[in-house]
């Protein structure tokens, strides 16, 4: 857990990756949901924002 942190301080692909991968996942996961219209409203931001993120750390060092 320690070394995720460390990377995402020191601007480290992998755990960057992983944050924007579980975005892109969350807002998936609130547009398909049944339940509450908010999580629906808030779920393209939430994975455009992901996917984005995703792009940009891309460009990130090992």
């Amino acid at each position: 857990m320690t070394r995720f942190f460390d990377g995402l301080l020191h601007f480290r692909r992998g755990a960057w990756e992983m944050l924007a991968s579980v975005l892109i996942a969350a807002g998936v996961f609130m547009l398909m949901q049944p339940f509450a219209l908010v999580l629906y409203s808030w779920s393209f931001l939430v994975t455009l924002l992901g996917t984005v993120m995703f792009i940009i750390v891309s460009h990130f060092p090992e």
